[in-house]
């Protein structure tokens, strides 16, 4: 493979997820079988190339499209620059957020403090990366090696459950040291949460178990975050102001002291709270994958004639485990599973026990070298933008946004956008790729650039990926999804849709911006779903592109709207927007700057339609 192949290769949608080139009702294993097969893959081609219209790439109208290209996206990195000068007017203000940078005669923004930790520990969690799989193959080979018959290449029920035994086992025992080393004697108290979640699913009367459920975990968010991770000090405070324990206050070696000794030894990570919440969407799905399976016992890969060892991931996710599967160390092991525990994403139980018990098929060598690569050419890209444009540091240093132009007050605000989804992207990937190399195989949480997004409802499921399709899974789905055949219908889709984003909202942070943020969302996706009714496709076949250009103005407002919903929610605030907003429309410029703003939206908003279009000549259809 010439370089040039290989770099086109790593940014094939296959190496980032095959879950993106294949439906999710077809079995990997037999997209490796037709691999090779020519005749079907033409025959697939043409099916979808029949119903894409022809590229339009080297029409008069895109190499239009393409020159304005070639000039609005270096005046946007230049503005980006111009403001970020240490010559500049406010340099002085922000420089106190900057770093010594590795590139010569640069400066490095580390302002966001996630990812100054993330950046800060990415040699260490690189040689993590790789000791885990090498500790789990020794371990495999030493202490627990399975015995194969080595006669067909799928595994036998037997060889599927030592296989599953075995990687609990160690992700186990895994899982208890990682507790320990991350949050030193807090371990205890996610332990203690962990046995309480496992105690409401499995002791609770069944019909109580889903409400239960929600009722603890949503509570544990809010008792994470008022008590602030339940400090020993406090709780010693508490227990010696009862009069049997007062006496222990004039002690030299208080119970006080013992627990604020045991809070100075909270590990690598004191504020194990904040990383919780990403756990919690795993007690959930143990607990509602636990109480779905109880009414289908019988719905088992066998007797649905399946071989347990081809399943397509939609099988994997909605077949329940075996009943002995629902262990607690089955359930530890799931929950505080190494690669996924910080950061995601999110894998359901079901799914997780499938892969342990039979490796995906879909995990390859040379795809997993290739998704590498990538993660490696995305963090190169981050810190080559941070030495050069000061985005997040300007925002820190409560700049008088009145002092900027319209052009640097939206580029800055934009770039910010930018900033929040690659500081995202990062760790996903990262510890993604420690999963594959694991042998795990997670949904990709990132399907395309924050830039090339125009649809609100698009947006949400490539957005977070995995962690959408969890509240599809136990949020959306069981509260009766939407639909818009009446108003009663549509008051009630409505409805679940608040629901949905206010426990995205809650789960992200208990913070009223973030509350404003996901009702904004809300709202922003009704005006585009009343133009899917009001212009329909099908009264438009005649004069498609008509119908593009009409869905392109209406894309240019959902891109304004959705840039505002995840300032407030990610970056500057409700304030801070309105500030940005004033900023830009107090002068004449600003409103030419507007105008010349959108016709670079309406430019960028047709090349996405093309790649779509593109996309489904491939037969891809990613929905977003």
């Amino acid at each position: 493979m010439s370089p040039l192949s290989f770099f086109r290769s790593i940014y094939d949608l296959d190496t980032l997820d095959t879950r993106f080139t294949t439906p999710s009702a077809t079995p990997y294993k037999a997209v490796i079988e037709a691999r090779d097969d020519a005749v079907a893959s033409k025959e697939r081609a043409s099916k979808f190339n029949s119903r894409a219209p022809p590229p339009k790439w080297k029409t008069p109208e895109f190499l239009l499209y393409f020159l304005t290209l070639s000039f609005v996206i270096p005046y946007m990195f230049w503005v980006a620059y111009d403001a970020s000068r240490p010559d500049g007017p406010h340099y002085k203000k922000y420089e106190p957020y900057l770093s010594e940078g590795w590139i010569p005669g640069r400066k490095i923004d580390t302002s966001d403090s996630q990812y100054h930790t993330f950046r800060s520990n990415i040699p260490y969690m690189t040689a993590l990366l790789i000791f885990h799989p090498l500790l789990r193959k020794l371990y495999n080979t030493v202490i627990y090696p399975v015995t194969t018959s080595g006669q067909d290449s799928r595994p036998t029920l037997e060889e599927a459950d030592q296989r599953l035994n075995q990687r609990a086992s160690f992700d186990f025992v895994f899982a208890i040291v990682y507790l320990i080393a991350l949050h030193g004697f807090s371990a205890f108290k996610i332990l203690i949460l962990l046995y309480l979640n496992y105690q409401v699913a499995t002791t609770l009367p069944r019909k109580s178990v889903p409400v239960a459920t929600w009722v603890f975990n949503v509570g544990i968010l809010f008792a994470n975050e008022l008590s602030k991770g339940y400090k020993f000090e406090a709780i010693a405070s508490l227990i010696s102001s009862t009069p049997a324990q007062k006496s222990l206050l004039d002690a030299d070696w208080s119970l006080v002291s013992w627990g604020r000794w045991l809070d100075q030894h909270g590990g690598l990570m004191g504020r194990w709270e904040i990383l919780f919440n990403i756990t919690v969407l795993r007690l959930i799905s143990f607990n509602l994958d636990y109480y779905w399976s109880l009414d289908r016992r019988s719905y088992s890969p066998v007797e649905k004639q399946l071989d347990p060892s081809f399943l397509s991931e939609r099988d994997r996710v909605s077949i329940p485990a075996q009943s002995k599967d629902y262990s607690f160390r089955n359930y530890v092991a799931y929950t505080i599973y190494a690669p996924l525990y910080l950061t995601g994403p999110i894998i359901t139980f079901n799914d997780f026990i499938s892969q342990l018990r039979y490796r995906p098929a879909s995990i390859e060598t040379w795809r997993t070298v290739r998704y590498g690569a990538r993660f490696a050419l995305t963090l190169l890209a981050m810190e080559v933008i941070l030495h050069y444009d000061y985005v997040q540091a300007i925002a820190k240093a409560h700049p008088v946004w009145a002092d900027y132009t319209a052009a640097q007050l939206s580029i800055l605000s934009y770039f910010n956008l930018h900033m929040i989804w690659l500081k995202l992207l990062l760790p996903w990937r990262l510890f993604r790729l420690w999963a594959l190399a694991d042998g795990v195989d997670p949904p990709e949480n990132m399907i395309r650039c924050v830039s090339d997004n125009w649809s609100t409802l698009a947006f949400w499921r490539s957005w977070h990926r995995s962690f959408y399709r969890w509240s599809i899974r136990y949020i959306y789905v069981p509260l009766g999804g939407s639909s818009f055949r009446t108003a009663r219908d549509a008051a009630r889709s409505v409805l679940t849709y608040v629901l949905v984003f206010t426990f995205v909202a809650l789960w992200h942070d208990i913070q009223m911006r973030l509350l404003i943020w996901g009702w904004l969302v809300v709202l922003f996706m009704l005006p585009e779903m009343a133009a899917g009714f009001a212009f329909p496709r099908r009264r438009w076949e005649a004069t498609p592109t008509a119908y593009r250009m009409v869905c392109c103005v209406g894309a240019v407002a959902n891109v304004f709207m959705m840039m505002a919903a995840n300032l407030v929610g990610f970056a500057v605030g409700l304030d801070g927007l309105q500030m940005i907003i004033q900023g830009i429309v107090r002068t004449f410029s600003g409103y030419a700057f507007l105008v010349g703003a959108c016709i670079a939206i309406f430019v960028t908003v047709q090349v996405m339609f093309e790649i779509r279009e593109s996309e489904m000549r491939k037969g891809i259809n990613l929905k977003c």
